[in-house]
């Protein structure tokens, strides 16, 4: 009872369940379902990582290939594809490994990387890839960036791979930023990066949900203020302010690596995650969606993506 007190205060608290002291706080008492996984929980199984070529996605690689599984890095660019392969591989000996190139945020590249992920026989899809512009920036589509690298170029590759998938499990790694947003199709204007990374970051979790809704066996997780090389080029202010409070990528990709491998009983669909726990969607009536605007979410990005 006194854990699950904690664990609420850390999280509503934002800062404290955020850092690294909620981690270290939460997982000392970790049990039961929400206990390490088994070793070689995935052996047998292929996952795939999108923006595995470094920070929360190399961490979250070498975690499902620490449980066996055999992993595709998807990378935009091989050659760090490439690196990240070979720093896992000395991490984990005897890992299976392969590399596909994937620009997330390019819906043709998608289409012709999802024929080669399909036929990889895929268990777990991981959509780790994110940017943060300083500026407005767009794809090659003419998308707004974040949009199309967290919303439209995962909910194309979860379409196109959603046969291959079977009972297969698809995560969304969102962020506790979203918090502060409403479900809106409209960019920031002025633009500003954070806040569109915010908002596309809703998308996610709600997307997560409506595919759930649709048999799939989806949820959505928030790693955490993670030091990783993306939040010290996207914002290097907060990451000074934070210092030495922000987790290694390894326990902001905890919950992932966890989530891939846990039963779904345990799991179920359709969730919210962090450290191993399902959490609100919103934490404010004001940013609470309705049906007929989660509705019409779906319909722009499948008219998007088609």
């Amino acid at each position: 009872m006194l854990a699950s007190v904690l664990d609420t205060v850390l999280d509503r608290t934002v800062a404290p369940g955020y850092s690294r002291l909620g981690y270290l706080a939460r997982s000392a008492g970790w049990s039961g379902a929400q206990a390490d996984p088994e070793p070689g929980a995935l052996s047998g199984k292929v996952a795939l990582v999108t923006g595995g070529g470094g920070g929360l996605g190399l961490a979250t690689v070498t975690g499902l290939a620490r449980l066996g599984a055999s992993v595709h890095l998807v990378a935009r660019d091989t050659g760090r594809g490439a690196a990240a392969r070979a720093q896992v591989a000395a991490a984990v000996p005897g890992a299976d490994l392969h590399v596909t190139r994937c620009d997330v945020s390019d819906l043709d590249d998608v289409r012709r990387a999802g024929e080669v992920l399909a036929a990889a026989g895929p268990d777990v899809l991981v959509h780790n890839a994110g940017v943060l512009p300083p500026g407005r920036t767009e794809s090659p589509q003419g998308h707004e960036l974040c949009l199309a690298t967290h919303v439209l170029g995962p909910h194309l590759l979860t379409r196109l791979l959603a046969d291959a998938l079977g009972g297969g499990r698809v995560l969304w790694i969102s962020s506790g930023g979203m918090y502060a947003q409403k479900l809106t199709s409209a960019e920031p204007v002025p633009y500003n990066g954070t806040t569109a990374y915010a908002r596309t970051k809703r998308m996610q979790v709600v997307l997560s949900g409506l595919w759930a809704a649709r048999g799939l066996d989806s949820h959505a997780v928030h790693p955490g203020w993670a030091d990783t090389p993306g939040l010290a080029s996207s914002l290097p202010g907060f990451g000074k302010l934070v210092g030495r409070l922000l987790r290694t990528a390894e326990q902001g990709a905890d919950t992932a690596v966890w989530l891939a491998a846990a039963r779904r009983s345990d799991a179920g669909t359709g969730r919210f995650w962090h450290d191993r726990a399902p959490r609100p969607e919103h934490y404010v009536p004001w940013t609470r969606e309705t049906p007929d605007e989660r509705d019409a979410l779906w319909s722009r990005v499948q008219a998007l993506t088609s």
